[in-house]
């Protein structure tokens, strides 16, 4: 159930993070990401609590076999896929839609999303497999909030270094299962042998040992 509190915390960083007056002042201007603006980047954190709302008032009954989180995001098209790729122009496009309203709306929507989610969370019966529609395939529930704390991690970075403010800090209990998830995609996308010179000897590091 660790990951549960985990999620609620990083959660709670990203809500005061989109309420942050520097988010709201550069809305209509380009992000650290290509192709995305900042009020489209702020869209996609905040969509993350909507995935997870979605996911607790499910029904059961679609759930079938889960999958590792490995074959998750192996499954996952836009991991590797291009910019111009359906699944990635898809998801700029949510972002883009979830904060039309503006980002006070957006962070309000956000806020409220999380106190539901306080209550929810706890009641969760342990080992709940839940469906993924738009994936075709299923998750336990923890697993799939441990892809929402990644997100939340990675793209409250994401948001800080477009609007210009310090990367949230976050506690360990967030950061350090973000981390072995990482990790773990990398070697499984570049090898252990290219990790382990990336960390170990910087002489003979790849280029790259991104995870996505």
């Amino acid at each position: 159930m660790e990951i549960r509190r985990s999620y609620l915390t990083a959660a709670e960083s990203a809500v005061a993070l989109l309420r942050d007056p520097s988010v709201a002042a550069a809305w209509a201007k380009p992000s650290a990401l290509i192709e995305f603006s900042v009020a489209g980047l702020a869209g996609h954190l905040a969509n993350q609590f909507v995935r997870v709302d979605g996911l607790l008032k499910s029904a059961d009954e679609a759930a079938g076999e889960p999958v590792t989180l490995l074959e998750h995001y192996s499954r996952s098209p836009w991991v590797q896929a291009g910019l111009d790729h359906e699944s990635n122009v898809s998801i700029r496009r949510g972002g883009e839609q979830v904060a039309a309203d503006g980002p006070t709306a957006l962070a309000d929507r956000a806020a409220e999303l999380l106190e539901s989610q306080r209550r929810a969370l706890p009641a969760q019966p342990s080992g709940r497999v839940v469906h993924l529609p738009w994936a075709g395939w299923s998750l336990t529930l923890d697993d799939f909030l441990l892809t929402r704390v990644t997100e939340l991690v990675v793209h409250s970075d994401d948001l800080a270094a477009s609007v210009g403010v310090p990367t949230p800090e976050l506690p360990a209990d967030v950061v350090d299962p973000v981390v072995d998830l990482l990790a773990r995609l990398a070697v499984r996308r570049h090898g252990a042998t290219a990790v382990i010179r990336t960390l170990s000897r910087a002489e003979r590091s790849p280029a790259t040992i991104s995870a996505f």
